[in-house]
This record gives C-alpha cells, sequence and structure tokens, in this order.
C-alpha cells in the first residue's frame, strides 16, 4: 500500500481538459509588459487630453482677444510727426496711458515698461519692439514736455500727444479711464487714469495688458513667450 501511495505521489500532474483555461500566473516579464503597456496607454490618454484642453483654451483666448476693443490713435509725437496706430502695422508695441505731472505710478510703470524693452533687445531672435506712451494731459503735455519727461526712460521710447479731442478719442478706444482731479492753488492738478500696459501684436491687435503688480521681469517674461507663439489673428468680421 505504501508503494502505491509513494508511486501516486510521483506520477506527473494530469494535463487540464481540453478547453480549459489556465490559471498558472503569467512570468514576471510578461506581466511587465502588460503593466507597461496600460501605463504607457494612461500617459498617451493624459497627454492628448491636456493637450485638447491646452487647445480650447487658446481657441477661447483667441476668441476673447478678437472681441476685445482694439483701440486706434491719431497723434502727434514729441517731434512733432502726426502718427496713427496704422503707422506701426507689422510691429509689437508696448503702449501705455499716462501723464507727466504724474508723481510716482507714471514713473514707476514707464519704468517696467522699459527695463523690459531693454532686456528683450539683447536677444537677436526677436523681433523689434516699439514702446509708446500716450498722455492723457494735453493741456499740459506738449511735444516739449514729451521730450524733456522721456529722457529719463528708454532712448527709443516714443511719446504722442494732440488735441483733447484726440486723446480722449485714443483713450476711449483702448477704454482707458482718465478723470482730471481739482486744481490747487498753483492750478496744479493729479490725472486719475487707469494703469494698464498693453501689448500689441503685429497685427495690431491686442494680446495682453499688465497692471502695477507685473514687474519688469514678469513683462519681459510674458512679452518673449507671446512673441516666441504668436500666430496672427483676424480681426472681426
Amino acid at each position: 500500500m505504501l508503494r502505491a501511495l509513494l508511486s501516486r505521489l510521483r506520477r506527473p500532474p494530469a494535463p487540464p481538459p481540453r478547453g480549459a483555461v489556465s490559471r498558472r500566473a503569467l512570468p514576471l516579464w510578461q506581466r511587465a509588459l502588460v503593466a507597461g503597456a496600460g501605463a504607457g496607454a494612461a500617459a498617451g490618454a493624459w497627454l492628448w487630453l491636456r493637450r485638447r484642453k491646452r487647445q480650447e483654451r487658446e481657441r477661447r483666448r483667441r476668441e476673447a482677444l478678437r472681441a476685445l476693443p482694439q483701440g486706434d490713435f491719431a497723434l502727434r509725437d514729441q517731434a512733432g510727426t502726426r502718427r496713427a496706430k496704422s503707422d506701426f502695422a507689422g510691429r509689437w508695441l508696448l503702449l501705455y496711458f499716462g501723464f507727466t505731472h504724474c508723481p510716482d505710478v507714471c514713473p514707476a510703470a514707464l519704468e517696467r515698461l522699459s527695463r523690459a524693452v531693454a532686456a528683450l533687445e539683447w536677444d537677436p531672435a526677436l523681433p523689434p519692439l516699439q514702446p509708446l506712451f500716450i498722455t492723457l494731459d494735453p493741456e499740459r503735455d506738449d511735444e516739449a514736455a514729451l521730450r524733456r519727461y522721456l529722457r529719463d526712460f528708454h532712448p527709443r521710447l516714443l511719446g504722442l500727444t494732440g488735441s483733447a479731442e484726440e486723446v480722449r478719442a485714443a483713450a476711449a478706444a483702448f477704454r482707458v479711464y482718465a478723470h482730471a482731479g481739482p486744481r490747487d492753488a498753483d492750478g496744479d492738478y493729479i490725472v486719475d487714469h487707469s494703469v494698464l500696459i498693453y501689448l500689441l501684436g503685429p497685427d495690431g491687435l491686442l494680446l495682453d495688458c499688465y497692471g502695477s503688480g507685473k514687474s519688469a521681469e514678469e513683462l519681459e517674461r510674458s512679452v518673449r513667450r507671446h512673441m516666441r507663439t504668436y500666430q496672427p489673428l483676424s480681426p472681426p468680421q
């Protein structure tokens, strides 16, 4: 009886019936391949979704840009030359509205703007960028006043002035708020105004705007990114 039991133990296991599914685990290398394939598929799906979301965000951004007021102006520069927005077609613009008697906000904004433009000029791969300053105080800011004021900033900063009607039209075209305060005993006054720096692309359309919280370095990085990823926008029909 003992010999019969030992003989049964030595006998190889019977093969599974035909058609039966084996329950043996896959070898380690096969399991690794399956896991890797699953991870790769998941990563590919995630990248595809991220790309679709990025494309959708870009589509919405471009539609929003088309709906923004694109602005226009017809003014005189500090040399007395007539300048219109169309004169700068094909060029990048950084534009700021302010006034030369501004005690602190305008000088700080123009300093940031000037530093950003100067930093971008060091990169020969980038297109040229034209800085512009439009006064909101044409009563005091004539061509001579602009020449004196702009000496302290970037040498290519172009100042623009005009009649009260022309300046109001330019500000309204960019939806810039401006209101002159009461005059003091010396006849001096402050102009309360919005403090945005506008970035316009070569097609003349508004691409971005920057508040007073943006540093010169942040402004530079944003403009650089816009230049490198720029795609022309068709104006609204």
